[in-house]
């Protein structure tokens, strides 16, 4: 099969939708797989060049994709429960939530992607560099709480969250917290659904409790296995 290239091989109206049905049905085909499917079965076909300017020019760029939670069809009825249940809440309703998180803080340097903006010889410009040290530099690991009034307790995590832990945290902050903000006992306190804090001690506590405030029953987040791994994906977006 003869290939041609360059401005005097433009692909007309119904060679771009055919393209696009190509990037609708598999977004994340690479430059050349999109390009033999396109010529598969055509009398003449184009080069990568050719189907890479004739997707820009349809408004498609290979970008890497937003990353999402991993959520299951069984979470997914949750979190609609969860969003049919509270749908008439006013903002009223919910000032009275405090909430609650853990997360963690890295001394050196982001755990995300920099980019700068340098020319080709200027690789090694102080400016153009980002310092690393061994082990990353050591993070910092913090446990927090807010309401709409105020801003509640962070508490640093020393090590590994567990529940013993966690339930030091929830008798030592999160109940005088509650007890001060909402001594009506119409407060509802917030926690994800971490196992730290569904284990049976934190559970008892609770419950014990349940007359001060109640615990907002949280929908799943997801499946942390989907976030799991490193490989780059690209996909082709308009």
């Amino acid at each position: 099969m003869r290939q041609s290239c360059g401005p005097k091989c433009l692909v007309d109206a119904r060679g771009q939708r055919r393209m696009g049905r190509l990037i609708q049905v598999d977004r994340r085909a690479t430059l050349t797989e999109i390009t033999t499917r396109y010529n598969r079965g055509m009398q003449q076909g184009i080069c990568e060049t050719t189907i890479r300017t004739t997707l820009r020019r349809m408004g498609y760029n290979s970008r890497r994709p937003h990353r999402v939670p991993l959520i299951s069809t069984t979470n997914r009825k949750k979190r609609l429960q969860f969003a049919r249940a509270h749908q008439n809440w006013t903002v009223e309703d919910w000032k009275n939530v405090a909430w609650s998180d853990e997360s963690r803080f890295l001394l050196r340097h982001s755990d995300g992607r920099v980019r700068i903006w340098r020319k080709q010889n200027e690789n090694m410009d102080p400016s153009c560099l980002v310092t690393t040290v061994q082990a990353g530099g050591g993070g910092l690991m913090v446990w927090g709480m807010f309401s709409w009034h105020t801003l509640g307790p962070l508490v640093p995590i020393g090590h590994r969250l567990n529940a013993t832990a966690y339930l030091s945290i929830v008798s030592d902050h999160v109940h005088p917290f509650m007890s001060t903000m909402y001594p009506s006992s119409d407060g509802y306190f917030q926690q994800d659904n971490a196992p730290c804090h569904k284990a049976r001690i934190i559970s008892n506590w609770f419950l014990e409790h349940d007359n001060e405030f109640t615990v907002l029953k949280w929908p799943p987040e997801g499946s942390s296995e989907g976030e799991r791994g490193s490989n780059t994906i690209l996909v082709w977006c308009s």
